[in-house]
């Protein structure tokens, strides 16, 4: 079983899941860096000067100005503001691996250059000729 499993672990896709796991995980601070330091204050000032993430409904508890100072008091919100975030940070991550795919796929489908036909070619298609050729 030992065996079994050590020949599992090191496999070469065990191994590219691990390394791609920890590259994502990187790749998602500098995702949330873009989203919350570049792109929302330019949008939040777009629209009036308001940051989403400070858009909130107070459900039950005190009406307060932010949602960390709500939670703190004890109310409960509904923070939808956090959720755009969140879904503005997901379309930036499923772009970036849209156009990473597209590129991976492209240099896969590069043909390399004309190479010569091999025998086998070279056999079919004089047998092809010969078959046309007949009346």
């Amino acid at each position: 079983m030992w065996k079994e499993f050590r020949e599992f672990a090191v496999k070469g896709n065990v191994i590219d899941l691990a390394v791609g796991i920890i590259i994502g995980a990187a790749f998602t601070n500098i995702v949330t860096s873009l989203v919350n330091d570049i792109l929302m204050p330019p949008l939040g000032l777009a629209i009036g000067g308001l940051d989403f993430s400070n858009f909130f409904v107070t459900l039950k508890g005190p009406v307060l100005a932010t949602p960390d100072a709500a939670k703190a008091a004890g109310a409960v919100t509904l923070n939808y503001g956090l959720f755009i975030n969140a879904v503005i940070r997901f379309l930036i991550v499923a772009f970036a691996v849209f156009l990473l795919v597209k590129q991976v796929n492209r240099l896969h489908r590069a043909k390399p250059a004309d190479t010569p036909p091999t025998k086998e070619e070279v056999l079919l298609a004089e047998i092809r000729d010969a078959i046309r050729a007949r009346p």
